[in-house]
């Protein structure tokens, strides 16, 4: 049986990389992209995702895995570094029952809250102004 994928008629990250939509950028280079989510879970929380469109881990092409491993590091690096949290949550999803919710493979990489672990459920979106704050504050960390 394949793996149940949510529906998307564009993809959110491809039109961010695109310029199509508007998203803070932490780095973005020929096989890997760093995004800051509107959606903090964590401290720093932000998405490595591969620049080509892979629905799941399953997709990825064997040429950027290292690419990917290696993001999830430096921005794991970048989180401690920047907000010295407790603890570095990474995580990813593959599929609807696993709660993936965009169809492009992604992982997501956040510092630990105070009382430690992350936020799970509904949490209001931030701005483009704090994500680009966020932004700003990981990026010499890089």
């Amino acid at each position: 049986m394949p793996i149940s994928m949510p529906s998307a008629d564009r993809c959110p990250f491809c039109d961010y990389l695109a310029g199509l939509s508007p998203a803070s950028i932490l780095e973005q280079g020929e096989h890997v992209a760093i995004l800051v989510t509107r959606w903090q879970r964590g401290q720093g929380h932000v998405l490595v995702i591969p620049v080509a469109h892979r629905p799941t881990i399953m997709d990825v092409a064997s040429a950027e895995e290292r690419h990917l491993m290696n993001a999830v590091r430096r921005a794991a690096r970048a989180i401690a570094a920047a907000y010295d949290p407790g603890g570095i949550a990474i995580w990813q999803n593959n599929g609807t029952p696993a709660h993936q919710t965009v169809p492009h493979v992604h992982f997501h990489v956040a510092g630990t809250l105070p009382d430690g672990g992350t936020q799970s459920g509904e949490i209001p979106p931030l701005d483009l102004d704090a994500t680009d704050e966020i932004a700003k504050r990981l990026s010499p960390h890089l």
